[in-house]
C-alpha cells in the first residue's frame, strides 16, 4: 500500500511531552511483562513466522539519508524468528508511474493487468464513503457576540460522498474537507471540480507544517462554465494539509447547487508498495498502467478487470458502467424530428431519428417503430442578409448590400447597411451557433445535439435523461454601432439582442438565458420557470466586446435516469441582434450626417453628384459648378467654376499614362483660343505642321502637388493635326485650402485639460489658402457633482476596506489556527505527526475569545460575518 497520509493536527507541546512519557512507560511495562513470562516459562511456544504472517516496512530516515528495512508481523505475539533487518534503499528512492516497490527485493516492478499505480502518488477516485485520512468538518460562519443564544446546528453540514464524487454543503454553514500528507519530495495535488453556482464561496488552499496557508490568489476557485474543470497546485516537501472549504449564501430562498470534487491525485509520497485495482467500470489491459480506462457504452467490468464484458442484446449500459440494465420498450419519447438540409433541387424533408444514446428496444412487446420520413417540401427562404446559391445553400451578401432572403441589392447612395443577424428560418443551424448537452447527473458534456431545427423554429431535442441541460450558444466577435450612436455619449447602448421563445412544460422545467463577455464565465441574466406562452425578450449590450449568448433548458432538476418528460420543450422562433461586426444586412439606413470619411460605410454618389439630406438620393450639381470632395450633402456642396472656366461632364481619359491620372465628372475647362507655338515640341507629330496656333485645342488641368510637368509624348489618337489634347499637372490647378480641407482631433481629458489638434484631410487636394490652425487647449467640461461625490465616497470606502482587511487579516492568523486546532482536536484522537512549535498553544495564551459558536443571527449579523469571511475574496477580486 502507499505510505499512509496522516490525519494531521497540531498538538500542544505540553500534551506531546506527557503522551511521549506515557508511551515510554507502557513500553517499559510491556518489556518487563514479556521478560517475566519468558523467565517463568509461562508463555506459549511461538512458531517461526511464515511470509504470509508479516510484511516489510522502512524505518525513519536518519540524518545521513539512510534507512533500514524491517519485518513487522501482522499480529504481534503469534510468531517469532522474523528476518533480520537489512539496509534499505535511499530515502529519495522512488518508482515510476505504473510501477510499485517490491519490499522483498527492494526493486521497482510493473503493476499487473487490471491494476495501476502513480509511482510516487496516491489517487482517490471512489467516493462510496469518506476515504481513510480525510476529515469533514463544519462550523457556523457567524461569531457569537454574546447577544443571543446559539441555536443553529451545523453538525450535518459536511461534504457528502456520492459514489464518483464528493459534494459540498448547500446551507449557510462552512464545510471543510481536509486531508494531510507527508511528502518525501516536492509533488502536486490534482483534482477535478464542478462549481456552477456563484452563491457558494469555494476555496482550496494548502497549509504547511508551520500552519501557514499558501499565499496565492488561486485559492479562490472560479465558477465552471463547461462541465468539470481541472485544478493543480504544487506541494512542498514535508507536511502538507489540504483544505477544500465552501460557504453557501441563500439568495431569494433559492437553494444553491453544491460544489463537486472528484479524482484527487497527490504525487510526492515516498513510495507505493502495491498497485491499486481498477474500480468497477474501468479496466487496465496491459502491465505497468498508471491509470485505468473507462469501459465503452454497452459494456461493463468488475473491480480489477483487464477488459470489459459486452452486455446482452436485451440490456444496455452507459460509458464507465459496472453493470448492465434491461432495455425498455421504445416509446414516442425515444425519438425526435428534424429537417434535412436543402438539396440541389431546393427541397427539404422531415426526418425522424432515435435519440442518442439509443437504450430502448424496438423488438420488445409494445414497442413503437420509428415513423416514416415526411414528404419532400420546398425549402424556406434564406434568412435576411443571405442569398440562395445555385446549389440551394445560403451565403451572406457582400458588404454594402442587403437582402430579404432572396437576392442581394446594393445599398443606395447616402445609406449604409444595417449590419446584424436576424434568424427566423431554421433549416440548418447557423455557422456562428453551436449546440450540445450537459449531463445533469455527472456534469460532463456529451457529443449530442441539444437543439434541433424545425423549419420556422428551433427546439430542444431529447437528452440522455430528463435533467440534462440542453445548451445553445451564439458567439458574436464584436459590434459596429452607427456613427451617430458612437458620437452620443449619453446613449450607452452598443447593440441589442431580441428573441421570441416559448416553453411547454408539465413539470418544473427552467429556461436560462446567459451572457458571457471576452471568454468570461456566462452569467445568467434571466430565468423562466414552467410553461410560458410565446413572447419576446430584449437584452441591451452596453460594451463593445466579444460576446456569447447562451440558452440552457432543463426539463427537471430531479436526478432520475431515463426519459419521461421529452414532450417538455423550449422553442425559439427568431433571434435578432443588431450592429454586429462582420454581420449581414436586411435593410439600409440613412448615413449619419457629416460622418467621418475614414472607415465610413456610407455608399457615396457618383462623381459630380451630391446627397439630398431629406431623401438620401443623389442629384447632379448645377451647370458650371463642381463638387467639393468632403461636403457631399446638399446643393451647397457644389461650388461655382472659376473665372473663364465651365464644367465639363465628359470624363478626361488619358490612355498610356503610367500614373493613371484622369478627371471624371465636372472639371474646369479652358475656353478654346489661339496660343503661341511655345507648346510645340510637346507632341512630336506637330513638328513642322503647326507654326502659328493650335486650332480646337483642349486643356485639362489636374491638381498635382508633388511637381509640375508636361506630357512628354502624345498617346494614340490625341494628336491628329487638328485637335490637340494634353494634360497639365500643376499645383496651380488645385483649389485653395479652406476650413473644409482639415479636420480636428480631440484628445481625451487629462488633468482637466483637453487638446484639439488640426490635420489636413488625406489625400490633400488643395494648395495655398488658409493655414492649419494652431493647437487649441481647453478646459474639460465639469464632471457631474454626484459623480464626484460617488468617486470620493468610493475612494474612501476602498481605503477603509483596505485598512480593515489588513487589520482583520493580521488578527485572523491566530484565530484561524486556533479554530482549526480546536476542531481537529475534537474530531481526531491521535496526534500522528509531531507538532510544530508555531502551531502550539503556549502557556499563558488567551483562548476564551477564539471559540466559534453556532448561532442564528439577525440579517445585520450575517452581513457582518459575511464581510469578515470573504475579506480574502475581496482582495482577490481587486487584484483581478
Amino acid at each position: 500500500m502507499a505510505e499512509p497520509g496522516h490525519s494531521y493536527q497540531p498538538c500542544a507541546r505540553g500534551r506531546g511531552r506527557k503522551e511521549r512519557h506515557t508511551f515510554r512507560l507502557l513500553r517499559l511495562l510491556l518489556w518487563a511483562g514479556t521478560a517475566f513470562q519468558v523467565t517463568q516459562g509461562t508463555g506459549p511456544e511461538l512458531h517461526a513466522c511464515k511470509e504470509s504472517e508479516y510484511h516489510y516496512e522502512y524505518t525513519a530516515c536518519d540524518s545521513t539519508g539512510s534507512r533500514w528495512r524491517v519485518a513487522v508481523p501482522h499480529t504481534p505475539g503469534l510468531c517469532t524468528s522474523l528476518p533480520d533487518p537489512v539496509k534499505g534503499t535511499e530515502c529519495s528512492f522512488s518508482c515510476n508511474a505504473g510501477e510499485f516497490l517490491d519490499m522483498k527485493d527492494q526493486a521497482c516492478k510493473p503493476c499487473a493487468e487490471g491494476r495501476y499505480s502513480l509511482g510516487t502518488g496516491i489517487r482517490f477516485d471512489e467516493w462510496d464513503e469518506l476515504p481513510h485520512g480525510f476529515a469533514s468538518l463544519s462550523a457556523n460562519m457567524e461569531i457569537d457576540d454574546g447577544i443571543s443564544e446559539s441555536t443553529e446546528n451545523c453538525t450535518s453540514s459536511k461534504w457528502v460522498p456520492q459514489g464518483d464524487y464528493i459534494a459540498s454543503n448547500t446551507d449557510e454553514c462552512t464545510a471543510t474537507l481536509m486531508y494531510a500528507v507527508n511528502l518525501k519530495q516536492s509533488g502536486t495535488v490534482n483534482f477535478e471540480y464542478y462549481y456552477p453556482d456563484s452563491s457558494i464561496i469555494f476555496e482550496f488552499f494548502v497549509q504547511n507544517d508551520q500552519c501557514q496557508p499558501s499565499a496565492d490568489d488561486s485559492r479562490w476557485m472560479k465558477t465552471t462554465e463547461k462541465g468539470w474543470e481541472f485544478h493543480s497546485v504544487e506541494l512542498n516537501r514535508g507536511n502538507n494539509v489540504l483544505f477544500w472549504r465552501t460557504t453557501a449564501f441563500s439568495v431569494w430562498s433559492k437553494v444553491p447547487k453544491p460544489v463537486l470534487v472528484r479524482n484527487i491525485a497527490i504525487t510526492g509520497v515516498a513510495y507505493t508498495s502495491e498497485c491499486f485495482p481498477c474500480k468497477p467500470g474501468t479496466y487496465a489491459a496491459k502491465q505497468g498502467s498508471s491509470s485505468c480506462k473507462l469501459c465503452p457504452a454497452n459494456t461493463y467490468s468488475n473491480k480489477g478487470e483487464t477488459s470489459c464484458h459486452q452486455c446482452d442484446p436485451d440490456k444496455y449500459s452507459e460509458k464507465g458502467s459496472s453493470s448492465c440494465k434491461a432495455r425498455p420498450a421504445c416509446t414516442d419519447k425515444d425519438y425526435f424530428y428534424t429537417h434535412t438540409a436543402c438539396d440541389a433541387n431546393g427541397e427539404t424533408q422531415l426526418m425522424y431519428k432515435w435519440a442518442k444514446p439509443k437504450i430502448c428496444g424496438e423488438d420488445l412487446e409494445g414497442a413503437v417503430k420509428l415513423p416514416a420520413s415526411g414528404m419532400k417540401t420546398r425549402c424556406p427562404p434564406c434568412n435576411p442578409g443571405f442569398f440562395k446559391t445555385n446549389n440551394s445553400t445560403c451565403e451572406p451578401c457582400p458588404y454594402g448590400s442587403y437582402s430579404n432572403g432572396s437576392d442581394c441589392t446594393h445599398c443606395p447612395a447616402g445609406t449604409e447597411p444595417a449590419v446584424g443577424f436576424e434568424y427566423k428560418w431554421w433549416n440548418t443551424l447557423p455557422t456562428n451557433m453551436e449546440t450540445t448537452v450537459l449531463s445533469g447527473i455527472n456534469f460532463e458534456y456529451k457529443g449530442m445535439t441539444g437543439w434541433e431545427v424545425a423549419g420556422d423554429y428551433i427546439y430542444t431535442a431529447v437528452g440522455a435523461s430528463d435533467n440534462d441541460f440542453m445548451i445553445l450558444t451564439l458567439v458574436v466577435p464584436g459590434f459596429r454601432p452607427p456613427e451617430s450612436v458612437m458620437a452620443d455619449t449619453e446613449n450607452k447602448e452598443v447593440a441589442r439582442i431580441t428573441f421570441v421563445f416559448e416553453t411547454i412544460c408539465s413539470v418544473n422545467c427552467e429556461l436560462y438565458f446567459m451572457v458571457g463577455m471576452n471568454s468570461r464565465t456566462n452569467t445568467p441574466v434571466e430565468t423562466w420557470k414552467g410553461s410560458k406562452g410565446k413572447q419576446s425578450y430584449t437584452y441591451t449590450v452596453e460594451e463593445n466586446a466579444t460576446m456569447s449568448f447562451t440558452w440552457a433548458f432543463q426539463r427537471t432538476t430531479f436526478h432520475e435516469a431515463g426519459r419521461k418528460y421529452t414532450n417538455d420543450v423550449a422553442k425559439i422562433y427568431s433571434i435578432n441582434i443588431t450592429n454586429v461586426m462582420d454581420g449581414v444586412a436586411s435593410y439600409c439606413r440613412p448615413c449619419a450626417l457629416e460622418a467621418s470619411d475614414m472607415g465610413s460605410s456610407c455608399t457615396s454618389c457618383p462623381a459630380g453628384y451630391y446627397i439630398d439630406r431629406n431623401s438620401g438620393t443623389c442629384h447632379s450639381c448645377p451647370p458650371n459648378t463642381i463638387l467639393k470632395a468632403h461636403q457631399p450633402y446638399g446643393v451647397q456642396a457644389c461650388v461655382p467654376c472659376g473665372p473663364g472656366t465651365k464644367s465639363n461632364k465628359v470624363p478626361a481619359v488619358w490612355p498610356g499614362l503610367s500614373h493613371g491620372l484622369g478627371i471624371a465628372g465636372p472639371v474646369a475647362q479652358i475656353q478654346p483660343r489661339p496660343i503661341q507655338p511655345v507648346l510645340m515640341g510637346i507632341c512630336p507629330l506637330f513638328f513642322g505642321t503647326v507654326t502659328q496656333s493650335l486650332l480646337g485645342h483642349t486643356v485639362n488641368w489636374h491638381c498635382y502637388l508633388l511637381s509640375q510637368q508636361f506630357l512628354s509624348m502624345c498617346s494614340d489618337g490625341t494628336c491628329d493635326g487638328c485637335n490637340f489634347h494634353f494634360l497639365w499637372e500643376s499645383v496651380a490647378a488645385c483649389p485653395l485650402c479652406s476650413v473644409a480641407d482639415y479636420h480636428a482631433i480631440v484628445s481625451s481629458c487629462v488633468a482637466g485639460i483637453q487638446k484639439t489638434t488640426y490635420v489636413w484631410r488625406e489625400p490633400k487636394l488643395c494648395s495655398g489658402g488658409i493655414s492649419l490652425p494652431e493647437q487649441r487647449v481647453t478646459i474639460c467640461k465639469t464632471i457631474d457633482f454626484w459623480l464626484k461625490v460617488g468617486i470620493s465616497a468610493g475612494t474612501c470606502t476602498a481605503i477603509l476596506l483596505t485598512v480593515l482587511t489588513c487589520y482583520f487579516w493580521k488578527k485572523n492568523q491566530k484565530l484561524e489556527y486556533k479554530y482549526s486546532k480546536l476542531v481537529m482536536n475534537a474530531t481526531l484522537k491521535d496526534c500522528d505527526l509531531p507538532a510544530a512549535d508555531s502551531c502550539a498553544i503556549m502557556e499563558g495564551e488567551d483562548v476564551e475569545d477564539d471559540l466559534i459558536f453556532t448561532s442564528k443571527k439577525s440579517l445585520f449579523g450575517k452581513i457582518k460575518s459575511f464581510t469578515s469571511k470573504v475579506r480574502g475574496l475581496a482582495s482577490a477580486l481587486k487584484l483581478a
